[in-house]
């Protein structure tokens, strides 16, 4: 029997993944055999038409989702098997998400959104971090407001700020820029890069805008839950 592990290098590797759901009318199928890796410090992007199965792809290589069945290796661990709780702690310890609708909790100040993921994973410096991973995205005189009194654009850097700050092998953006003007949306981008090289990082985008994905080493089309021949991706003129 041939070998179908991942290779070494490989920060995510999915191996005829399924993905479905039950909705009013049956079981809908939405991604459909998915087999592809990702390497270690590579930064893809994931693009194609709306509903073609960008962020349920996304949410499967974070862990944010179960494959229906083939199998999602992530930093060489499989994450088929895993429990919520195993899923939750691997997050926590390897991976920085980033939504567009940001996802902050309005209680807390950006401060506290940025430290409380550290304080839970058991960091002695939650703060002293926190701290400087919103002066790294410019927002140290904005630490104490609540996300209510941040802009759309401050409060995407909040969300960087909160997925570069466990310093994570792995990022993951979902339409970073979706809900951002084009020049806020050019500077959350030019963050979200420098982030990933501070770190090191692999980092996935899923994104509709050409010039994005024109910035990431790679591009993989989806189209009706597979991954579409290579075309290239350009940006506009």
């Amino acid at each position: 029997m041939p070998d179908t592990s991942p290779a070494p290098h490989a920060a995510l590797s999915l191996s005829d993944v399924t993905f479905s759901l039950m909705g009013n009318a049956g079981r809908v199928e939405i991604l459909k055999g998915i087999s592809m890796e990702v390497a270690a410090g590579e930064t893809l992007g994931l693009v194609g038409p709306s509903g073609s199965g960008k962020s349920s792809l996304l949410m499967l290589m974070g862990g944010l989702e179960r494959a229906t069945s083939g199998r999602v290796t992530a930093l060489g661990t499989d994450l088929t098997p895993l429990g919520e709780d195993a899923l939750a702690r691997f997050r926590r310890d390897n991976m920085g998400v980033v939504f567009q609708s940001f996802h902050l909790i309005p209680t807390m100040t950006a401060l506290e959104n940025v430290a409380t993921p550290l304080e839970l994973a058991g960091a002695k410096d939650a703060f002293d971090r926190a701290e400087a991973e919103l002066e790294a995205v410019g927002l140290a005189s904005r630490a104490g407001h609540y996300p209510s009194q941040l802009s759309g654009g401050e409060q995407q850097r909040v969300a960087l700020a909160r997925a570069s700050a466990p310093r994570p092998r792995l990022l993951l953006a979902d339409e970073p820029t979706g809900n951002l003007d084009t020049k806020t949306g050019q500077q959350v981008i030019d963050l979200l890069f420098s982030l990933r090289d501070r770190h090191g990082a692999t980092l996935v985008m899923v994104t509709h805008a050409a010039e994005l994905a024109a910035l990431c080493d790679r591009t993989v089309r989806l189209h009706d839950g597979r991954v579409a021949p290579d075309q290239p991706v350009e940006a506009p003129a």
